[in-house]
């Protein structure tokens, strides 16, 4: 006999609970997230500490999925088959994927991070579409990043927008938030770190640092707001303001490309004969 779905109510307290964590306020009160998708309900059961909590599901899903269905159940999520329209109403994206995830907060804290002695860290000051700081969030995660910090100017990294464009990197690598930009700066420093701003208008070309070879150490990247870039004050904390070159006519890059561009030149330079990594993995 088929599965039969046991919510069938969008007024079902469990999907009142749930669907409220769409806003802000109820995920910071209740310190949990939604996950959408299957990707990055699979990223939340093999994270451990008990992240995911629950997991919404249409049979049709369930019956799709039942690897990942099998994996939230073993990582001690409470399993609901819910109707399409249940799902329609937890869901933010317009055409849901049939498995939603709530899950606990995960960031770290700024001082393990620092602790951790990282050689690659991405700073997320003042940028405010969730989308693209999800997207940083996936490019530090495949450039190896070691961790990423999101200041407290910038957008909150449990959007469930910024948790899809992610696509699961958001359970891969420590990330800190709500911590201001000075304090990142300053903390990074005194662990090592050199901080490169990025800026489209830096002194420094990223093709003169890669060709003068001082990319080799650790380092952070502030990456700024997607439409006026970095402010004066905040590029003035940096060991040096970088571009990256712009050697055809386009007019410039957008955040998350010139992120990658960035992020992929240090750990190319770092993985180097003479970088960092070279140096500790020998």
């Amino acid at each position: 006999m088929p599965a039969t779905p046991d919510l069938i109510s969008p007024r079902s307290p469990r999907v009142l609970a749930a669907r409220r964590l769409a806003r802000r306020n109820f995920r910071g009160k209740d310190r949990l997230f939604l996950a959408e998708g299957p990707q990055a309900v699979r990223e939340a059961a093999a994270y451990g500490r008990d992240t995911l909590v629950e997991l919404f599901a249409t049979v049709e899903a369930a019956e799709r999925y039942a690897d990942i269905v099998g994996e939230a159940r073993a990582a001690g999520a409470r399993i609901h088959l819910a109707d399409e329209s249940v799902i329609e109403d937890i869901s933010t994206t317009v055409t849901p994927q049939g498995l939603v995830g709530v899950c606990r907060f995960l960031d770290t804290p700024f001082e393990e991070i620092l602790a951790a002695r990282p050689k690659l860290v991405a700073v997320l000051a003042h940028v405010r579409d969730p989308g693209n700081a999800g997207t940083v969030l996936r490019c530090a995660d495949a450039a190896g990043a070691e961790a990423v910090v999101l200041t407290d100017a910038s957008v909150d990294l449990y959007n469930p927008k910024a948790v899809r464009a992610s696509v699961g990197s958001l359970f891969h690598l420590p990330v800190a938030v709500g911590v201001p930009v000075e304090q990142a700066v300053a903390g990074l420093r005194g662990a090592g770190v050199r901080i490169l701003a990025a800026d489209g208008a830096g002194r420094d070309d990223l093709d003169d640092e890669l060709d003068q070879g001082t990319m080799g150490g650790p380092t952070a990247w502030v990456f700024g707001n997607e439409a006026w870039g970095l402010p004066e004050e905040t590029r003035a904390l940096a060991d040096a303001v970088v571009r990256v070159p712009i050697h055809g006519k386009a007019e410039s890059l957008n955040l998350a490309t010139a992120a990658a561009v960035c992020l992929y030149a240090s750990a190319r330079a770092q993985r180097a004969s003479g970088g960092c990594r070279s140096v500790t993995e020998s």
